[in-house]
């Protein structure tokens, strides 16, 4: 009885004690939002999101402004090209605005895009949280992902019973991706290239190479208003935005 008792003021504490809750807010519309994604949302006294710089809105926060109107909402610059900064320096700045709310009481989300599971950059503020700050209590609410939403609006099957499927971050180099392509051809392997971007013209001309540009699925912005769905034999433009990805099936 008295072991019960203490588990269940235990269990209180930490029910009541400020917490750190990264939430996938999903790809962009905010109807694909889970009920675990907006509850953390309202509970939370601090909402947390990314942004490229001072100039940008977050696209994470726009998703869910409906929930966050009076909360206290803090932009945290994640530059999308990190070359000129320090990639610890970044996550070690956001952690310390992140504790200090922690530490005076207040609950804090952070925000983070799609799911929190894939290329996420959550997942470093995570870690250094974890490491330098266990007393600290964290959770993780996932969410959709840019490709599973992709595939449901296309009905594209990502992987079936026996297959495998193979996400990766577009190559740089065009014998790097030519290499990815004809090892999934010869494996039949299903193949999701992410963040195209500015090496669109690369990958343009690596599908027409492989003679595979009339089955690759292209999906751009998904769930945004500017989404854009359809073949890569089909998209004319020159350009494609940061959040952009291809989905290949070889059968």
């Amino acid at each position: 009885m008295i072991i019960n008792k203490f588990l269940s003021l235990l269990n209180r504490y930490k029910t009541d004690s400020p917490t750190f809750t990264i939430v996938g807010v999903g790809p962009g519309d905010p109807s694909l939002l889970t009920i675990a994604a907006v509850d953390a949302i309202k509970k939370a006294n601090v909402i947390v999101f990314p942004i490229s710089d001072d100039n940008k809105k977050s696209f994470a926060a726009e998703i869910v402004k409906r929930y966050t109107k009076f909360k206290k909402n803090v932009p945290i610059i994640f530059p999308m090209a990190r070359k000129d900064f320090d990639p610890d320096e970044i996550w070690s700045n956001a952690v310390e605005k992140i504790v200090k709310f922690i530490k005076n009481g207040e609950s804090v989300v952070l925000l983070c895009l799609g799911d929190t599971s894939i290329f996420a950059s959550s997942s470093n503020i995570l870690r250094i949280i974890k490491n330098n700050y266990p007393e600290i209590i964290t959770k993780t609410i996932p969410g959709i992902s840019s490709l599973s939403a992709t595939a449901a609006l296309n009905d594209f099957d990502l992987v079936k019973k026996g297959e495998t499927l193979i996400i990766k971050e577009c190559p740089s180099s065009n014998s790097e991706l030519t290499s990815l392509i004809k090892e999934s051809r010869e494996n039949k392997t299903i193949l999701a290239i992410m963040k195209i971007g500015k090496r669109w013209h690369l990958v343009r001309e690596t599908l027409k190479k492989e003679d595979i540009i009339k089955k690759s699925l292209i999906a751009l912005n998904v769930g945004t208003p500017d989404q854009i769905i359809q073949y890569a034999s089909q998209y004319n433009k020159e350009v494609m935005p940061y959040f952009s990805l291809i989905l290949i099936r070889f059968d």
